[in-house]
């Protein structure tokens, strides 16, 4: 499988420790290392200095006690370490897998060793705690996974899903449920409302309002139609008595040439009476 490795296995750089201010660089390829160094000094006589490069094969280096002590001091004997591994050939092959492939791999360890796995380098820390592997999780551990609880998730986490019992989980959803129909409820009045009247609708109401209160002067309307802002059962359920008496004051126009015509035709009776009594 070494063949499937990229040229360039490991690269790392930095300054030395003090007294000493250089910047070195180490990089390790299939089958070299070069080991560079800047000289940084405020002296004047180190101000024309070039940098400098060493390029030896992996065999050679392995061999070179001196570069390798150099490299320990600047970089620590972890590093070393691991450079001198991968010059014996021992590559670490699934570190330079790809995240897809380390996903479906890691979806088969346990939980705690997931842990453990997460502690031995930064790219598997990122992978162990990415959403895409606990959304693998959360799908291996239930039968199936409901659009609410991947609308959830896009909220709080995959990896909070998880670790959620499965009655707090049923109180979240029906909070975010009723938060829904209570967003969906205030936004459907004001649409209706809107729909309801048209400026030709109202303007018809309007005069239709007007011709009944002119014929019914007496009516007062009490309540109010939600639809047109009054109470048309008010005035349409009434009829009118032409026969009962009007009010003192009243303005009314139709009983009061009745109550003319009477007054006269009494008014006349009486003078005849007057005149047979004579």
């Amino acid at each position: 499988m070494a063949f499937l490795l990229p040229d360039l296995l490991f690269e790392t750089s930095g300054r030395g420790p003090p007294p000493n201010n250089n910047f070195y660089s180490f990089i390790i390829t299939k089958s070299d290392v070069i080991w560079r160094w800047w000289k940084i000094s405020p002296r004047t006589v180190d101000r024309n200095s070039k940098p400098g490069e060493l390029k030896e094969s992996h065999q050679d280096f392995l061999d070179d006690s001196v570069l390798q002590r150099e490299v320990g001091m600047v970089f620590g004997h972890r590093i070393l370490e691991y450079i001198k591994a991968l010059c014996q050939g021992h590559y670490d092959y699934l570190e330079r897998l790809s995240d897809s492939l380390l996903l479906r791999i890691i979806n088969y360890l346990e939980l705690e060793d997931v842990g453990q796995l997460g502690r031995t380098s930064r790219r598997f820390m990122q992978l162990c705690g990415s959403e895409e592997f606990w959304e693998q999780v959360v799908q291996r551990r239930c039968n199936t996974v409901s659009a609410e609880v991947r609308s959830l998730a896009l909220e709080v986490g995959w990896r909070s899903i998880f670790f959620t019992s499965k009655l707090q989980l049923q109180k979240l959803i029906s909070r975010r449920r009723l938060k829904t129909e209570e967003h969906q409820e205030g936004q459907a009045p004001e649409s209706d409302t809107e729909g309801e009247e048209s400026p030709d609708e109202s303007s018809e109401t309007g005069q239709t309002f007007g011709s009944e209160e002119k014929s019914h002067p007496a009516i007062i309307s009490d309540g109010n139609d939600p639809a047109t802002g009054f109470d048309t059962s008010s005035y349409c359920d009434v009829d009118p008595d032409l026969n009962s008496e009007p009010e003192a004051g009243s303005d009314s126009s139709v009983p009061v040439p009745s109550q003319l015509f009477e007054d006269r035709k009494c008014g006349g009776n009486g003078s005849a009476e007057q005149d047979t009594e004579q």
